[in-house]
């Protein structure tokens, strides 16, 4: 069922602007039935001007749209860096009214007034909301809005390309789409479709290539399902648009954009966000959220960071809240802004009581039984199918060594950090489960410098992900001992030990259960420790063009990449080398997908023409994907002659290193009602 608003976007240019309005979004929430019938609806709606605004002036439009219950209203974040207007400073704030809607027949909210940021012709502004409570077919339940946020105003430099990602994400799993307003259907003042950027009417992402002069661009577009309005200020040129030199970065452990993840009522949600600028000074993060949402920056010469916390109420039970966040830089009197991130918070019952314990080889976590109501024990397992937990009178116990039962391990700078969860079944091979659905999360995590890093051997085990179109498909990545790619490395052998110039065997299979597809291999970069984003890398390949002049393609077919390259070391002391690439899946023979295109240059060209598709037509290509393998070390060279003092010297940092003690940093458990999410998980060998 569809639901939608008029969306007016702003890009504009710096000046001496003179109005107050930036941005403006609402989304709606079914919040079940009063005792007379009527249906109880949670309106969440953020207006951002040069001051923090505090009233409710929404008016019906159409149809009958009750009465309000409740009304509060807060601010959510403020910035001194705005448009030259009214002081330079804006103020986004968010309120939540309640409505009790006496029939789930349509109805449409509107707000106007005036006036934007000058923008071309464009004074006043509006904000429509169409509002279908319908019960659905498939859930039974009344149609839910889609939730979005936005970072109210964000710069670009005129000469930097940037792709915008409008959050679209739809509770009921509707696609989503965003189009141009009609001007023969009142959605818009001028209509105008601006040369230098181009909408993407399915995926709701808006490209920037070139402006060509630092003016105000105007942009009216509807959004089917959500109202949401913002600014974009096209800054003059810098000299360089790479990301972490002028322009900010984000660093790990930022969330990715579209992430999702779990909280609970009444325990505080903490995100954490890094980014860096060298030539810049990182100096704040804007944010985007929800009523009640904290943020607390900390600024390290060119890395900033900041953590976000929320806690949810009783009233946010169900909800999927959007949280979205930019890092802002400074260099001088110039103002610059990362990528924008987009994240959805999806809030669950309360946590059950649980512990974790973290040894030097194993992870156990305990889980109280009387703490999670429904809890069905003897219908438990963990990543592993064929691993299950025990349980005596009291808890359930599940203890598991760090590299078996499906256990998954991530990895930043300075920390190794081991995944696993606890979740529900029916019958041994199900995939879905009618029992109380429960999703126990427990975490590891280990300094590298300890003893554990030695112990483990990190082979990655296959990435399975889900998508709209594509179903569940995954890739695994494996170095093989030859170019005829008939056995691949042991994974009792990694790290793999090789010498300088040693040929390194790759292949990345795909495997999906969509027929007709074709694997893409788009970059791939040599890294000291397994991120992607790691400030010491080598381009191996990028924009699907080989970049290292030894780099050999091998035959192989529509689903398999098969690539070898001559071994290398980082300079500095780095001894270890991962390889990680970014992979896409298309379907066959598709025109306009990333797979047909191939090698292309990294200077922007204009965008193509975008055809408009039908609301229900499938996709033709994958998100892309990051995947890796690893470690390889490289061997040392045998040393002839060692002085007598250099081997005490040699002896003593063994025995103590041989002393240290296992520093367990950190033990966190996650108990949620379990939903479909998009993430990846590790798939059992026992399916190849």
């Amino acid at each position: 069922m569809a639901s939608y608003t008029l969306l007016l976007l702003l890009a504009s240019c710096c000046g001496a602007l003179a109005s107050h309005h930036y941005a403006g979004v609402m989304t709606f929430t079914p919040k079940g039935k009063n005792a007379d019938g009527s249906f109880r609806v949670d309106f969440r709606y953020k207006e951002t001007y040069h001051t923090c605004y505090t009233t409710n002036s929404w008016f019906c439009r159409s149809g009958n749209c009750g009465t309000i219950d409740r009304f509060e209203i807060g601010q959510v974040d403020s910035n001194s860096n705005g448009a030259n207007t009214q002081g330079n400073t804006w103020c986004q704030s968010e309120a939540l009214m309640t409505r009790n809607i006496p029939s789930n027949t349509p109805f449409e909210m509107w707000k106007t007034g005036c006036c934007w940021i000058p923008s071309d012709s464009l004074g006043s502004w509006s904000l429509l909301t169409h509002v279908d409570l319908g019960i659905r077919s498939d859930t039974n339940e009344p149609n839910r809005s889609p939730v979005t946020t936005i970072i109210p105003f964000i710069r670009i430099p005129r000469n930097c390309p940037r792709t915008f990602n409008l959050l679209a994400h739809d509770p009921d799993n509707d696609q989503v789409r965003c189009r141009y307003g009609r001007l023969g259907s009142n959605e818009c003042h001028t209509c105008r479709q601006h040369s230098g950027f181009a909408l993407d009417e399915n995926s709701c992402t808006l490209t920037y290539w070139d402006a060509f002069i630092t003016k105000v661009n105007a942009f009216e577009i509807v959004l089917e399902d959500y109202p949401t309005q913002f600014s974009i200020q096209v800054d003059p040129s810098v000299h360089d648009c790479t990301e972490g030199n002028i322009l900010p970065k984000f660093l790990f452990p930022t969330p990715q954009n579209g992430e999702k993840l779990i909280a609970a009522v009444g325990q505080e949600l903490e995100i954490k966000l890094k980014a860096t600028a060298t030539q810049s000074w990182v100096k704040n993060f804007i944010i985007s959220g929800p009523l009640n949402i904290t943020k607390y920056n900390t600024i390290r010469g060119a890395v900033g960071e900041s953590r976000i916390r929320w806690t949810p109420t009783k009233n946010d039970f169900g909800d999927h809240v959007p949280i979205c966040f930019i890092a802002e830089s400074q260099q001088g009197y110039r103002i610059f802004h990362s990528d924008m991130r987009c994240i959805i918070v999806i809030v669950k019952h309360k946590s059950g009581n649980a512990s974790v314990i973290c040894t030097e080889t194993t992870m156990t976590v305990e889980v109280e039984k009387a703490s999670i109501i429904g809890l069905h024990e003897d219908h438990l397992r963990l990543n592993d199918p064929s691993c299950t937990p025990t349980s005596n009178q009291t808890h359930v116990i599940a203890t598991v060594s760090l590299g078996s039962c499906g256990t998954v391990l991530e990895e930043d700078a300075d920390n190794l950090i081991f995944k696993n969860e606890i979740m529900s079944f029916d019958n041994v091979g199900d995939v879905i489960t009618r029992k109380h659905q429960v999703e126990i999360d427990f975490v590891c995590c280990y300094p590298k410098k300890s003893r554990v890093y030695l112990d483990f051997q990190a082979h990655k085990i296959p990435y399975v992900f889900t998508e709209k179109a594509f179903g569940k498909f995954t890739y695994q990545f494996e170095f093989f001992h030859s170019e005829l790619f008939n056995t691949a490395i042991d994974t009792d052998h990694y790290p793999v030990d090789v010498a300088l110039k040693d040929v390194l065997y790759m292949q990345i299979k795909a495997t999906s259960s969509v027929a007709n597809t074709v694997l893409f291999v788009e970059s791939c970069r040599a890294t000291p420790v397994d991120d992607p984003d790691y400030h010491i890398s080598y381009d191996i390949i990028s924009n699907g063009c080989i970049l290292d002049g030894t780099v050999v393609v091998y035959p192989s077919n529509s689903t398999e990449y098969r690539f070898g390259m001559e071994a290398f070391q980082f300079i500095g002391q780095h001894e270890q080398v991962f390889i990680c690439c970014s992979v896409i899946l298309c379907v066959a023979g598709e025109p306009g997908t990333r797979c047909s295109q191939g090698c292309t240059t990294p200077t922007p060209t204009p965008a193509p023409v975008l055809h408009h598709l039908h609301r229900r037509d499938a996709a033709t290509q994958t998100g892309r994907h990051s995947i890796s393998q690893g470690p390889l070390r490289l061997k040392k060279a045998t040393e002839t002659t060692v002085s007598n003092m250099g081997l005490n010297m040699n002896l003593v940092f063994i025995a103590a290193f041989l002393l240290v003690v296992v520093v367990i940093v950190c033990g966190a458990v996650i108990y949620t009602v379990k939903r479909p999410t998009f993430k990846y998980q590790p798939l059992p060998s026992t399916d190849f």
